[in-house]
């Protein structure tokens, strides 16, 4: 991939410690943060749930239905499975953005997963005027290639089918290609000011290599869990919970201006 240097010295992670994803649901179900004790109410601020790799919208749905509970309004990113060109991911995405800032009359805070997280990066990176703060859970977006060997493999399979004509799969021209060369430039660079950024990494990741997730210019908040698990981590919820809610009150204390922009952008990915 295009300018993504490799972390120095990346650790090959323990891909056993993915096995503790039912005792962090099981933790997080006895926890008072499941109920929403200690959440400010979201006040209808919109969230768009982003999913990582190979995972579709139903892997977010608890932490959807918590914070529809806590008062936020949640939406899906509409995918089955993220396996997308990031080009052809993104051009889906955007509309949906769009739409949310024109129902709401406010930007929207994003929460991604892994690979959703640097998505919701570049979306955040080209569109500030739609977005008012990210999340990621997990995203290595200093090395994205900085994960387990095993999850290199299923990167090269889908980018091989892709590549042969299998369709909505990325290809090997979307890795290291110029399909995606924007795209990649883009998560590299800064977000604009104005919008806020909080990467939650574990040091216990089973699958990340948990230093390509400390993204220069985010706040860093660490959770001990699993990688597959950070959707279910309690830790993870309570760094989400405090993230939206600094979007949120940043948000409401912006001057009314004249409405935001929300026509398509031509840029490819």
């Amino acid at each position: 991939m295009r300018g993504r240097a490799p972390i120095p010295g990346s650790a090959r992670p323990p891909l056993w410690r993915e096995a503790r994803v039912g005792l962090e649901a099981a933790a997080l179900l006895r926890d008072p943060i499941f109920r929403g004790d200690g959440v400010t109410d979201g006040r209808g601020q919109p969230v768009l749930l982003i999913p990582g790799f190979l995972a579709g919208d139903g892997s977010l749905a608890v932490m959807g239905n918590w914070l529809g509970r806590c008062g936020y309004r949640p939406s899906r990113a509409g995918m089955i499975a993220n396996v997308d060109c990031s080009s052809a991911a993104l051009a889906r995405l955007e509309p949906r953005l769009e739409r949310l800032v024109a129902r709401q009359g406010r930007r929207v805070a994003v929460v991604g997963q892994s690979r959703g997280g640097s998505l919701a990066k570049v979306l955040a990176r080209r569109r500030p005027e739609l977005v008012c703060g990210i999340v990621t859970l997990g995203s290595p977006q200093l090395d994205p290639l900085a994960v387990h060997p095993l999850v290199r493999l299923q990167l090269e399979a889908v980018s091989t089918l892709g590549s042969i004509g299998a369709p909505r799969l990325f290809k090997r021209s979307c890795l290291d290609g110029d399909c995606c060369a924007s795209f990649w430039e883009d998560l590299a660079a800064p977000l604009p000011r104005g919008v806020g950024f909080v990467s939650v990494y574990s040091r216990t990741d089973g699958i990340v290599d948990w230093r390509a997730c400390l993204a220069p210019g985010a706040e860093h908040v660490e959770a001990r869990g699993s990688h597959i698990g950070m959707a279910l981590n309690r830790s993870a919820w309570r760094a989400v919970a405090g993230a939206l809610d600094r979007f949120r009150q940043v948000e409401a204390r912006r001057r009314p201006t004249r409405k935001a922009k929300v026509g398509r952008l031509g840029r490819a990915a």
